[in-house]
């Protein structure tokens, strides 16, 4: 269950040089291993009460390094089934024939190395909940057994003509655009609609930035270097370089820093010195190489041979040269595109 704890205040250096970062007076929310503070995360943690009571099954989004697992057991633990297992596996470490057996058991002989019976996943999650980490990654095949499943609420083991009852709540978790799956046809349908009866949308470390303050509080003092007793606190200038990175790794990657900066860290006190240059002084991200899924190869060369046109006042063979094509290529393209006449005369296009 959640409980509001007041928050930890780190304590001061004596040194009147050494400014120690405090967690202000305020509180910070605490489920199992759930930091936060910030609106977004306590939007969301709202809307898990809602539905956590319910048997609905949820879909839970997020990059990688969220925390979607964590979600999925809050939902667990705010449920009836808070007593009976809840079982999780990740479909995308294990082949397919491998997860057909891990997930729904398989009988004595079934295949070779089959040397006895085994019960699946879904069958240890009897009356408890069953999370499906990275769904997205499910074969056809799979998903056909996984659809039919949900639908009849009994599974048949590898090799097995039994049909074996199970009561489960299911939580799906994935980092896949799973819509867009739907539409190049990776995912089915109809098995997307009936994982996403609620859709929870976990958001990055960098659009929680409030939060990471707490996080860093959270695993330096209950760490697995905690008993190591040195970087037990983050000087405020090393606290505010942690906190403008923008953590593309999320939790999983402020959670592996702290636990290196522990190690290393010389004193009590982790200092602007000990924290590794890439967070210091990350890289700029150039914008020009992000991919935009909604724009094709053709329509990028397009636009800039049009802008390299524009750029030379319509004069095609200084564009050519720029581009690094023949003039025959240009004008080819200038074709293809129907912007011949736009640019007959070496001069701006016409409007």
């Amino acid at each position: 269950m959640s409980n509001e704890v007041n928050a930890p205040i780190l304590p001061t250096s004596m040194s009147s040089k050494q400014v120690v970062w405090q967690q202000p007076n305020q509180k910070i929310v605490e489920a199992r291993t759930i930091v936060y503070k910030s609106d977004a995360m306590t939007q969301l943690m709202k809307m898990i009460d809602r539905v956590a009571a319910s048997t609905a099954n949820i879909l839970i989004l997020g990059e990688s390094g969220t925390g979607k697992e964590l979600i999925a057991h809050a939902v667990h633990e705010k449920n009836n089934r808070r007593n009976k297992p809840f079982v999780a596996i990740n479909c995308g470490a294990l082949r397919e024939t491998l997860l057909e057996s891990e997930l729904f058991g398989h009988e004595k002989g079934s295949f070779t190395g089959a040397y006895q019976k085994k019960i699946g996943l879904a069958e240890a999650a009897n009356g408890g909940t069953l999370f499906l980490d990275e769904i997205g990654e499910l074969s056809q095949a799979i998903q056909a057994k996984l659809l039919r499943f949900i639908q009849e609420g009994e599974i048949y083991r590898v090799g097995g003509k039994d049909p074996i009852k199970v009561d489960i709540r299911l939580i799906c978790a994935t980092n896949r655009d799973l819509e867009k799956e739907v539409q190049i046809g990776n995912f089915r349908e109809d098995l997307y609609y009936r994982i996403n009866t609620i859709v929870a949308q976990v958001p990055p470390l960098r659009r929680r930035k409030e939060d990471i303050p707490a996080l860093v509080n959270h695993f330096l003092s209950l760490g697995n270097q905690a008993y190591l007793n040195r970087g037990r606190q983050m000087d405020s200038e090393a606290m505010s370089a942690m906190t403008n990175y923008d953590w593309p790794g999320n939790i999983r990657e402020l959670q592996n820093v702290c636990e290196r900066l522990q190690i290393l860290c010389e004193g009590h006190t982790i200092m602007l010195s000990d924290i590794p240059e890439n967070i210091k002084t990350p890289e700029v991200k150039d914008d020009t190489t992000e991919y935009d899924p909604t724009i094709t190869l053709g329509e990028l060369e397009k636009r800039y041979i049009l802008k390299a046109l524009i750029h030379f006042d319509g004069n095609k063979t200084q564009a050519a040269q720029a581009l690094g094509i023949t003039i025959k290529t240009l004008y080819n393209k200038l074709h293809e595109y129907g912007e011949f006449e736009k640019f007959a005369v070496h001069t701006r296009p016409m409007k």
